[in-house]
């Protein structure tokens, strides 16, 4: 049961990492640094004081960073290749008690690929307000993204399961608009 819990508490703060990067990073390291969650051995600095300030500066930059009009789509950029890493690194720290090659193929599938999929959804999303509004509402979804991160890192710590549920369904939500989104585009093709 512990087993499944840490993964849910990965996937949950891995796919957070998609929305932004070092929120989930500095939530875990708190979450680590009060004794609420245990880190795999190799990554218990992340909750030490020194990591909790760099993550501390590093999320302040990162969010303030997507409220400036040319500097959000850049962020989103280099915020991809991040995510998928801070995801994978994130789930590989949370699992505990497995083999190393256990560890690190949740870390990658699960972690980095649910980190992947929101990061582009989200990076979607932020193309679609620069298209439509001219970048107006960016500001909106920067907003509503580091809600999110925030969002599921809090929920990710508190009841891990309930996160990795809501990242599975919301993932599953997002293909079956893709899906019909291209079913529609075949329809208009022909």
């Amino acid at each position: 049961m512990e087993i499944l819990l840490s993964i849910c508490l990965g996937t949950g703060l891995a796919a957070a990492c998609g929305f932004r990067v070092f929120v989930p990073l500095l939530m875990m390291g708190m979450a680590s640094y009060t004794g609420h969650i245990q880190l795999s051995e190799s990554f218990v600095w992340m909750g030490s004081v020194p990591a909790l300030i760099v993550f501390s500066v590093a999320t302040v930059v990162e969010i303030a960073a997507y409220y400036i009009p040319w500097l959000d789509n850049l962020m989103d950029t280099l915020a991809t290749p991040a995510a998928v890493i801070a995801g994978i690194i994130v789930t590989a720290s949370c699992v505990t008690d497995v083999s190393p090659l256990l560890k690190w193929t949740l870390a990658v599938v699960a972690g980095g690929g649910s980190a992947g999929v929101v990061q582009v959804g989200s990076s979607l999303l932020r193309a679609a307000s620069t298209a439509t509004t001219a970048g107006v509402a960016n500001p909106l979804v920067s907003t509503a993204e580091a809600g999110g991160a925030i969002s599921l890192s809090l929920i990710s710590v508190a009841v891990p399961f309930v996160a990795a549920a809501a990242v599975i369904l919301g993932i599953a939500f997002v293909g079956l608009m893709w899906r019909k989104r291209r079913l529609k585009k075949r329809q208009f093709a022909t």
